[in-house]
């Protein structure tokens, strides 16, 4: 948590960020490629752990694959591993997919919930994927999403000194606008990838660098 002091400070960083971001990356937004809301929250559920790229090359087959809900009702465990194999942890994703497709169509009459609340009762669903699935799904924005890139680059900004996602969201949450929330996440991504990967580089040329100078 930040001090009040640390707090308008982290504040007047944050508003640099947010502007040096919005030029670089004005029309950012979420990479998966998805056709509706059950399709987005598979999509992101299989991108634990993996990349977006690798989790589209899988989807592009999946989808067309299992087109309704029903068809992953009706799908065989053992082979929807198989179809779901290249994007890692497998056989959870697979338990998990498959269990949320259960309470989506028991509970929910066959529609992926508008909560957050509801969504954290699934299976494999945390904060980063209830919000990714409410902002780009509902037009929801209930927190940050808080991805690997999200909270790597937090802590390289000086924003958070936390690890655990939900903390680092806390801390962003803190200091962000909320009309930035939504927005912030996918810029922020795309940063990562562009300028400041995990793997290391010259981090002089990132453009938010400037910002973290004392």
């Amino acid at each position: 948590m930040h001090s009040s002091k640390n707090l308008e400070a982290s504040k007047k960083k944050s508003a640099k960020i947010i502007k040096v971001l919005k030029k670089l990356f004005s029309h950012a937004k979420i990479a998966l490629n998805y056709s509706n809301s059950w399709e987005l929250l598979v999509a992101v559920m299989l991108s634990a752990q993996c990349t977006d790229k690798k989790v589209n090359q899988v989807t592009r087959k999946l989808f067309k694959k299992y087109s309704t809900l029903d068809e992953y009702l009706n799908a065989d465990p053992q082979e929807f591993e198989l179809d779901i194999k290249p994007t890692g942890f497998y056989r959870q994703k697979t338990k998990n997919i498959l269990s949320c497709a259960q309470i989506i169509k028991e509970k929910f009459g066959g529609e992926v919930p508008h909560t957050m609340e509801e969504l954290l009762t699934f299976l494999g669903v945390a904060r980063k994927t209830a919000n990714m699935v409410l902002g780009n799904a509902y037009g929801i924005v209930e927190g940050i999403a808080v991805d690997t890139h999200v909270g790597r680059l937090a802590r390289v900004l000086g924003l958070t000194d936390e690890t655990n996602p939900d903390k680092i969201e806390r801390d962003l949450m803190q200091i962000l606008p909320q009309k930035e929330w939504f927005d912030f996440t996918y810029r922020l991504i795309e940063c990562g990838r562009t300028y400041c990967p995990a793997k290391p580089h010259n981090h002089a040329a990132c453009p938010l660098s400037k910002i973290n100078d004392p």
